[in-house]
């Protein structure tokens, strides 16, 4: 398969108007009519189908595995390290939109995601971040006493790998549980420090985003939280 072509403003058909809009950490859930990105290798795996039909691939890829190779393949989701670079121009995009992956980073790797948001974004461009809501956890434990369910609906715990397939199939999906996790108060408090503006949390369905197009805005309300910023705009936007 030919390598893919390289992302510049034209990208989606975007004019001089409009910026980019990128889904970073999609999974396999990508949103039509944007740029999706997802830094599992399986999104690799999906571009090279000899090699996914392969009985190596076979043993060390799941059913739901090979279902996110195949959307990845057929919905063009493009592999991307967020914390290390968005493959995109600086300030190139008007969205980043990002959904429960900031919690599958460590507080440093946060950091890194969002100074490369900022980046690509344009002056005035807005980031949207969803991310299962702590606080929510906590007022149910609050409620049940159930300290097992807590602490399982955090998902910051893993078994142990047992075998040398187990761990290369990890790192061919990717780790599943989460590294950190944020309540709005929080979440809002990073974005501040990355120096982002009007930060604000936004209820399920909520945005201002003036072109969201198909993007979900109630992805996962029912475990979710969801904050915007703005980067910085330009002396006289």
């Amino acid at each position: 398969m030919s390598q893919l072509p390289p992302i510049s403003g034209n990208s989606l058909g975007a004019v001089a108007d409009r910026g980019l809009r990128l889904n970073v950490g999609c999974g396999a859930t990508p949103t039509d009519g944007w740029i999706n990105f997802d830094n599992s290798l399986t999104v690799r795996l999906g571009r090279w189908p000899l090699l996914a039909r392969s009985t190596l691939g076979k043993r060390l890829l799941n059913g739901p595995s090979w279902k996110f190779a195949k959307i990845a393949a057929e919905k063009d989701i493009r592999f991307a390290s967020a914390t290390r670079r968005i493959p995109c121009p600086d300030n190139s995009a008007d969205v980043v939109y990002s959904s429960h992956m900031i919690e599958h980073l460590d507080c440093g790797e946060a950091q890194d995601f969002l100074r490369e948001a900022k980046r690509v974004l344009r002056p005035g461009g807005v980031i949207r971040l969803a991310a299962p809501d702590l606080g929510r956890l906590v007022e149910n434990y609050m409620v049940s006493g159930d300290a097992d369910i807590f602490v399982a609906g955090t998902n910051m715990s893993m078994a142990r790998s047992a075998s040398v397939a187990s761990r290369i199939r990890l790192a061919l999906i990717g780790p599943r549980h989460h590294l950190w996790m944020y309540d709005g108060r929080s979440l809002s408090k990073l974005l501040h420090e990355a120096g982002f503006t009007d930060v604000c949390v936004m209820p399920p369905g909520k945005t201002n985003i003036s072109d969201p197009g198909l993007l979900d805005l109630e992805e996962r309300a029912e475990e979710s939280i969801y904050l915007e910023a703005v980067q910085k705009p330009a002396d006289g936007f």
